[in-house]
């Protein structure tokens, strides 16, 4: 039985998430809680905080065996943007697009 946790539009781009998500998939919790925390990007903080939600919905749901659980799946989506107006040269504005992320995490 899976255990879940969701973290939706998370104020990261998918792809700085991604990079993060690549390191921990397929390790133990704990394992990737310590990969995690050791990590000096923001993003590492709130995927750490997905898998340590994920473990207690697993603890709430009474798992057998807490310290086997492994991060089977994570999965970043792009969430909506939103976008922002830059001035430019000549009276010209660019779009910003400030990126937003849903983090799914599930442990097995």
């Amino acid at each position: 039985m899976a255990y879940q946790a969701v973290h939706r539009f998370a104020r990261i781009s998918p792809q700085k998430a991604r990079l993060l998500a690549d390191m921990i998939r397929g390790k133990f919790a704990d394992e990737a809680l310590e990969i995690l925390k050791y990590q000096p990007q923001r993003g590492a903080r709130l995927l750490e905080k997905v898998v340590r939600s994920a473990l207690a919905n697993a603890e709430n749901r009474r798992a057998p065996n807490l310290n086997g659980l492994v991060v089977v799946d994570v999965h970043i989506d792009g969430g909506p943007m939103f976008r922002r107006m830059q001035p430019k040269a000549r009276g010209m504005a660019a779009v910003l697009k400030k990126r937003t992320s849903h983090i799914h995490v599930a442990l097995n």
